[in-house]
């Protein structure tokens, strides 16, 4: 789990939004990271590791991308279909929040890694696309990033991100559901909360 955050923290870097829901997939993930690596080095506070500058980064840039109810649903799989329209809500605010305080770690870690992206293979009928790519470290092996994107809110929007062979959709179903089957989906959002809260110190 702890090599799969950080690997998670070096992605963050490259994954932006600027309203460009009309791209296709592999063009909306290449601009993306084009704009959030622009906006770290031209801000020398988020270089500094600005805390309030490196949220409202992430927060513009980054978790517009997602699709967050597909990405809920994956994650809590069978506890989705069960959960109260009131679980559902709190669910999606509380992993939101989760994901926004993990890619203003990968943010504020950002030391002028390189992306390379491998050519997509798509058809115009196609609603599911994966985007595949390598993150180059220097003095360290490259890290395999695939973005899994879906057409089903009419933009194309990640819901599932494979590092390594690791999906971050499958790492985070395997937490929850222990939690669920122990303690019930409540229990789980009251943990998300205080767990994000805690995040918020400083």
């Amino acid at each position: 789990m702890k090599n799969f955050i950080i690997k998670l923290f070096l992605l963050g870097v490259f994954f932006s939004s600027n309203t460009l829901g009309a791209l296709g997939p592999e063009e909306l993930v290449k601009k993306t990271a084009e704009d959030v690596i622009f906006a770290i080095k031209a801000d020398q506070e988020i270089q500094k590791g600005n805390k309030e500058k490196i949220y409202k980064l992430a927060e513009e840039k980054i978790l517009p991308n997602f699709d967050f109810e597909k990405v809920a649903r994956l994650v809590l799989g069978r506890a989705w279909r069960t959960a109260s329209a009131n679980q559902k809500k709190g669910f999606i605010v509380e992993f939101r929040t989760l994901l926004l305080k993990t890619y203003a770690v990968a943010l504020s870690k950002y030391k002028d890694q390189k992306i390379e992206f491998k050519p997509t293979r798509m058809s115009d009928k196609d609603e599911i696309v994966i985007v595949k790519s390598s993150i180059i470290q220097s003095g360290a092996q490259p890290i395999n990033v695939n973005y899994a994107l879906s057409k089903s809110t009419g933009n194309w929007l990640v819901f599932d991100i494979v590092i390594e062979g690791v999906s971050l959709v499958t790492n985070y179903r395997s937490q929850f559901s222990s939690e669920i089957k122990r303690n019930g989906m409540d229990t789980l959002i009251k943990k998300l909360a205080k767990k994000n809260k805690g995040k918020n110190k400083k």
